[in-house]
């Protein structure tokens, strides 16, 4: 089952918080997740900077690399933010028993 569904593994339906508690504990995994992804592509992203400066033989090649590595970390970044949003929505509508 999808983690949309509406019952439990043992085939019972779920209470609406527990629902949404498991909603939130998702968003607050992959909001984790994002953030590593940003910190690994930042990382990355400055290795290349360092390699351009090292390497002007294929400094053109470390750019862009560089570039795509800076574009990866601050969508993974975005990301993280929209998945932090989403975590606190669940754990609102848990701690106020909403039922949709």
């Amino acid at each position: 089952m999808g983690r949309h569904s509406s019952s439990s593994s043992s085939g019972k339906p779920e209470a609406g918080g527990e629902q949404y508690r498991k909603e939130e504990k998702h968003h607050k995994h992959m909001e984790k997740l994002a953030k590593l992804g940003a910190v690994a592509a930042g990382a990355y992203a400055r290795h290349e900077k360092h390699e351009a400066r090292k390497d002007p033989e294929h400094a053109r090649s470390h750019k862009i690399k560089e570039k795509i590595a800076a574009t990866v970390a601050a969508g993974s970044a975005g990301l993280a933010i929209h998945e932090h949003h989403k975590k606190k929505e669940a754990k609102k509508h848990a701690r106020h028993g909403h039922h949709h």
